[in-house]
């Protein structure tokens, strides 16, 4: 049975990346674009937070927590957006569909492992801006950064795990700029396509210990060092005719292969911790400090735009009435929520571009096992109509599956 399930969810991914727009904000320009991953469902049901884990439940921010699975775990993670995008004078709603994270982790004793793909980061914008000679300027970009994952973690002892995230990242963002002017013929097009690629690593440790008979603290660190991300780009530069309905007719066409460099990603650390009672419920916070003042050589910075160093701060839990009930399917629903504040370390026009978010979902037990389907929701906003600059209000439906399989089952003769 799981693998036909398995089957269908690879098809439904096939499907879902093929067609996806992951984001349709104009922060994206900036930099490698927007931050797409923020944790499982599970996760950011409960503000994002990654301070939690348990033995069924895949945990991708924290590789210690590998070391915690005693079943396999096959989960995918896909989401819904729509945004409402608003300066002083006027507003726009978008709507996007993505694949957020497709996993598996698999125990061995007292390791565990597992491995992934990870869409990271987003670009997708479409800007216009008129000059006082009526002259037109559009500017659109493309693509982001993606990571594949291979994770191990271990259990120390009863109470201490330890991992490693070993991340190969790669991607393609692209940006384009069409100047329009109305006493000219043809249409100037200006695109740069950059390839990135790097390795990277992050390293997780997990502490957990009973305080009391029912009481159970945990903690958590992760720790990813800042890394170099290589850029491989060209320029071609066109004259093109618009054609009514917006198709761009090629006139004449020359690129130019620009000087391989690096752009220099900047180091995160998250600290965190919790209570609560095992298998019942559970509340904890996280903090977050992105040294993105360091953030060198990205892909697109004005002469408006800085990148400073950067604070997260998460806040969230769950509560399940009883796990095991028997009688009661709601009994065994896991019900989360959470908040989130986050600075995200980009200034415009010396204004800095936060976002906060507020969460809830369910987890909701399907098949046997601990196997489930989860359901989370977000409002939040993003930015300021202040200052020239623009607010993004969404609301995001995350949608996942976890299923567990026992592998390795020892055969018994009578």
């Amino acid at each position: 049975m799981i693998k036909k399930i398995i089957v269908i969810m690879l098809a439904f991914v096939a499907l879902t990346s093929n067609a996806q727009e992951s984001t349709s904000s104009p922060y994206s320009l900036f930099g490698i674009g927007a931050q797409k991953f923020k944790g499982t469902v599970e996760n950011r049901s409960m503000g994002g937070i990654s301070v939690y884990a348990d033995s069924v439940h895949l945990n991708l921010q924290n590789p210690a927590s590998f070391g915690e699975l005693k079943l396999t775990t096959y989960s995918v993670g896909t989401s819904f957006s729509s945004t409402t995008i608003k300066n002083q004078n006027e507003s726009a709603s978008v709507d996007d569909a993505s694949l957020d994270y497709l996993a598996i982790g698999i125990p061995a004793g007292k390791f565990g492992f597992g491995f992934g793909v990870i869409p990271l980061t987003s670009v997708g914008y479409q800007l216009s801006s008129v000059g006082a000679d009526e002259s037109e300027q559009q500017f659109s970009g493309t693509g982001g950064l993606n990571k594949v994952f291979l994770s191990a973690g271990v259990k120390v002892n009863k109470n201490l795990s330890v991992g490693l995230d070993f991340n190969y990242n790669f991607g393609n963002i692209e940006n384009k700029a069409i100047l329009i002017r109305p006493d000219v013929q043809f249409d100037t097009r200006e695109i740069t396509s950059s390839n990135l690629s790097s390795f990277s690593l992050s390293l997780g440790l997990m502490y957990r210990t009973m305080v009391s008979d029912k009481l159970e603290l945990q903690a958590s660190v992760v720790s990813t060092p800042s890394f170099g991300l290589t850029s491989d780009s060209s320029i071609e530069l066109s004259t093109i005719v618009l054609g009514n309905s917006g198709q761009e007719i090629v006139i004449d066409r020359q690129e130019t292969e620009l000087e391989e460099r690096d752009i220099d990603l900047p180091a995160e650390v998250k600290v965190g911790g919790g209570i609560g009672e095992p298998k019942k419920w559970f509340v904890g916070g996280e903090y977050t400090y992105l040294d993105s003042g360091d953030y060198a050589n990205a892909l697109f910075v004005g002469d408006n735009v800085e990148y400073k160093a950067a604070s997260k701060l998460k806040l969230g839990g769950f509560y399940i009435p009883k796990y095991n009930s028997l009688t009661s399917y709601f009994s065994r629903v896991v019900y989360r929520a959470g908040f989130r504040y986050e600075e995200t370390g980009l200034n415009i026009n010396e204004t800095s571009i936060d976002e906060f978010g507020i969460s809830f979902g369910v987890g909701l037990p399907v098949g046997r096992l601990f196997s489930n389907a989860n359901v989370g929701f977000e409002y939040g906003q993003r930015g300021t109509k202040d200052f020239g600059l623009v607010r993004e209000d969404f609301f995001n439906i995350s949608v996942s599956l976890s299923l567990n399989d026992k592998w390795f089952r020892k055969i018994k003769f009578n």
